[in-house]
């Protein structure tokens, strides 16, 4: 902290000067996310943070200034971009395999019908009448029961059971007559006196679901490719990104002024925290995400557990205090609860299972003997947003691990925040919300 006052300055430049989306370098708190991105507007946004950062790079040695300006255009740009069409392109290999997988269905159960009605064409000839021969068969099922001779005379006024079935067969005929020739098709399919017609259209629908099979399976293994291709894609940027960041580390004690170390250091952080989403924890997190709802059940300290479930054991003490922790993380996958417990898990610092949705952290560490005030101390901190504040949700608010401080700013890792992915963001005004240390 020794170095927060004289970093202060140059983050109050950077924060005046661009605001970035909550996938790029920068963020001024409050803000909330629009449903869709203006492009111009970001674009602008873009062009400023830039010449932001030129500015704090003045009278770098050039080399070590484009290293700087190159990791930061990955982490700001092409990463962000990169995610964004490998998501677009996962999501259309998943619905085209899904309607693939849809046609296969239809064209496996018309080849069943089929089959089914071959058997039956063996056992008693293409002419036999299915239709009359069911509804015949329920006739004498129970003509000699009250209920069935009740039900013959109430909806046909039939006294036999021939004259029940000639009269079943003209209502049906009628019924068939009246009906769309959409619905008229499937049900006919199915009602037809005719099993060589029944036979005929069932093959030629088979053709055509074979025809609709070959060329959607075909389309879903394009798109698979292309997901596959665009993966490969974001990857290969990372590993750029993964190699940037150590030539960087390597040079950044060449970095003499201190609104260049702190350009180096935020182009560092944003880098390490981009590649949190490569942890197998993280991409298995993705599918179950989702925007807003509960971020967890809250349970207060006990003497029994320590604040976990019932049936888990009891919580480990750190600094003299329970830490709530059940030995496993109790939150809704994807969530910014979620992503907090994991973090401070990778970091080697305590934290509970179950300390409810994102305002109610502070109190529920709290309760457990956690320090909580609103001072930023150290990485690893868990930073509380308030219902409303810097963005969070207006119910359950929010909370985020702090990765750097730089005066009266932080950079701070998140779940939830406008992406199922981890992104990071500064945020000002570090006083304004609560943090939870150790």
């Amino acid at each position: 902290m020794t170095n927060a006052g004289r970093l202060g300055r140059s983050v109050a430049l950077l924060l005046a000067a661009a605001t970035v989306s909550g996938t790029g370098l920068l963020m001024v708190a409050p803000q909330t996310h629009p449903a869709y991105a203006d492009v111009y507007s970001d674009y602008n946004r873009s062009v400023a943070n830039r010449d932001a950062l030129k500015r704090q790079l003045s009278g770098v040695d050039s080399d070590l200034a484009n290293q700087i300006l190159q990791l930061d255009d990955l982490n700001s740009n092409k990463i962000p971009a990169a995610q964004q069409a490998a998501d677009s392109a996962r999501q259309s290999a998943d619905q085209a395999k899904s309607l693939a997988q849809a046609t296969a269905d239809r064209l496996q159960a018309a080849q069943q019908d089929k089959q089914n009605l071959e058997t039956q064409i063996k056992q008693t000839g293409a002419d036999y009448d299915d239709a009359k021969a069911g509804v015949a068969q329920q006739a004498r099922d129970g003509f000699h029961g009250s209920d069935a001779s009740q039900v013959m005379d109430v909806v046909t006024k039939s006294s036999t059971t021939r004259d029940f079935v000639d009269k079943m067969q003209s209502s049906a005929a009628v019924a068939r007559s009246e009906s769309n020739a959409a619905s008229a098709d499937a049900a006919w399919l199915g009602r037809s006196s005719n099993r060589k017609d029944r036979l005929a259209a069932i093959e030629t629908q088979i053709g055509k679901l074979k025809e609709e099979a070959d060329s959607q399976a075909a389309s879903a293994q394009k798109a698979s490719d292309d997901a596959q291709a665009q993966q490969a894609n974001l990857q290969a940027l990372r590993d750029q990104g993964a190699q940037a960041r150590q030539s960087l580390e390597a040079k950044k004690g060449e970095l003499t002024s201190a609104s260049a170390r702190e350009a180096a250091q935020v182009a560092l952080l944003s880098s390490k925290i981009d590649a949190l989403n490569q942890s197998s924890a993280v991409v298995n997190a993705h599918p179950n995400a989702s925007s807003g709802g509960q971020q967890g059940a809250y349970r207060p300290p006990s003497a029994n557990n320590g604040g976990g479930a019932p049936a888990a054991p009891s919580s480990p003490g750190y600094n003299g205090h329970p830490t709530g922790d059940a030995g496993y993380n109790g939150y809704p996958s994807g969530q910014c609860t979620w992503w907090a417990y994991e973090r401070r898990h990778q970091l080697g610092l305590p934290v509970g299972s179950f300390f409810g949705n994102g305002a109610q952290w502070a109190g529920a560490a709290r309760a457990f003997g956690y320090s909580v005030d609103n001072t930023p101390r150290s990485v690893g901190d868990i930073v509380v947003f308030q219902p409303g504040q810097a963005g969070a949700d207006r119910t359950y608010g929010h909370v985020a691990i702090v990765e750097g401080i730089f005066g009266n700013s932080i950079m701070v890792s998140e779940c939830n925040y406008g992406s199922v992915y981890v992104t990071r963001r500064m945020v000002g005004n570090a006083g304004a919300y609560q943090y939870i240390h150790s």
